[in-house]
């Protein structure tokens, strides 16, 4: 790889002392941002965390969590580990996650639909996987943050950036600096650290809105999250949470979802029975008026690095989210961001050129992996090509028959390849 780029250098940037002086500057108000300030202030760092003025976790800001957050995100073993190691995962509401105790895939077609499943038991393993809803995941890691000696929180946003040999220094809007030795761009797809950093990407839409939204379920589901692979039906998921309820995302192509959005829930809940009903009887919505959708987008930006800069989570990849896996990228970008700081050199400080190199080359293989499993699978099922129909069927039940492959699948999957 080639030395990273420098970002853009912003004339008119003061020369006086920054108000805010740091090892690392994270900015980014999401889950990945607040993880990474939280394992590496732990790990001895200064760290400055820039998040938007009234963002969720300014105080005040939360609100007492009564009913199921439609936004859930199916976290695995890294993930699980890494918030075990900053003390946030104990800190969760226990009562509102949910372990996946298995997963059942099913593909389309009438006579012979390919079906995969996997299980915890024989993955040797308590759970596959736990749904954790973003409010739940957000509130512990702000009540982590509040008690974090080593991070400090500055509200704010930043207008320029300038990279010089020892630091990087920002510019905020209400006029003040911060300083430090490395930046992290944390701040999701749009990457406002990303845009500023010459980085080029590759941006194609799938032309699908994914719609969420969570009902009760009039079978218990036993812990299984249930996949289905529709080619006119866009793919479907339906993830426990905790009790009878299950938890929608349904990934439907732009004409099929503009229809589903003029549903009412009660009527979307009639829509998914036609898939649903023989696995969990009748669906009845949980918050008649809560049916959310957002557009999904393929980004692959053409590196992780810049001169003093690092992207982790959304601001460094965005993929489908049909295998549920965007959040723990994210996590295991923290991950290997915090092993590439704290094995470096003495003489190295965390924005050091070799440093961020071994953490792009470390994340390089599994991303790529990620973006073309998603992407494969996501044109393979959004065909309705019948001879596809046939073979993606073929392959889903191939791949059941066979353990070897399908357990180095789960370890994948797990986030235990390593």
């Amino acid at each position: 790889m080639t030395s990273p780029s420098s970002p853009s250098l912003s004339s008119g940037i003061a020369a006086r002392t920054p108000a805010h002086s740091s090892d690392i500057c994270i900015v980014g108000n999401g889950a990945v941002g607040k993880t990474a300030a939280l394992a590496l202030a732990q790990a001895g760092l200064r760290v400055c965390l820039l998040a938007p003025a009234g963002a969720p976790g300014a105080p005040g800001a939360t609100t007492p969590a009564v009913d199921w957050d439609v936004r859930v995100y199916a976290l695995n073993h890294l993930a699980h580990d890494l918030l075990s190691s900053v003390r946030v995962w104990d800190a969760l509401d226990a009562e509102r996650v949910a372990p996946v105790d298995g997963m059942a895939v099913q593909g389309d077609g009438e006579h012979a639909p390919g079906q995969l499943a996997f299980d915890a038991y024989s993955a040797r393993v308590n759970a596959l996987a736990w749904i954790v809803e973003d409010r739940n995941l957000n509130t512990a890691l702000d009540a982590a943050l509040k008690f974090a000696s080593n991070v400090q929180i500055v509200r704010g946003r930043a207008t320029a950036m300038q990279a010089d040999d020892s630091g990087i220094t920002l510019q905020l809007e209400q006029g003040d600096t911060v300083r430090a030795a490395l930046l992290v761009g944390a701040d999701g797809g749009q990457s406002w650290v990303r845009g500023q950093c010459d980085i080029g990407l590759d941006y194609r839409s799938y032309g699908q809105r994914a719609i969420v939204s969570n009902f009760a379920c009039e079978k218990p589901h036993h812990g299984v999250a249930h996949q289905w692979f529709t080619a006119s039906e866009g793919i479907i998921a339906l993830l426990p949470l905790p009790g009878q309820r299950v938890s929608l995302v349904w990934s439907a192509p732009d004409a099929l979802a503009a229809e589903l959005l003029s549903l009412s829930a009660t009527q979307l809940a009639e829509r998914l029975a036609t898939v649903a009903a023989d696995k969990l009887g009748q669906l009845t919505p949980l918050q008649p008026e809560l049916v959310r959708d957002f557009p999904l987008v393929l980004i692959k930006p053409h590196a992780m690095i810049a001169g003093r800069v690092a992207l982790i989570g959304d601001a460094a990849h965005v993929v489908h989210p049909l295998a549920g896996h965007g959040m723990n990228l994210g996590f295991a970008d923290v991950q290997g961001l915090l092993k590439a700081i704290t094995e470096r050199e003495p003489q190295r400080d965390c924005g050091d050129a070799r440093v961020l190199r071994r953490y792009a080359r470390s994340r390089k293989e599994e991303v790529l992996l990620m973006q073309l499993t998603t992407d494969g699978l996501a044109r393979l099922f959004g065909s309705n090509v019948e001879p596809l129909r046939l073979v993606r069927n073929l392959g889903l039940n191939l791949l059941n028959g066979l353990p070897v492959l399908k357990r180095r699948l789960m370890a994948h999957a797990l986030g235990r390849h390593h």
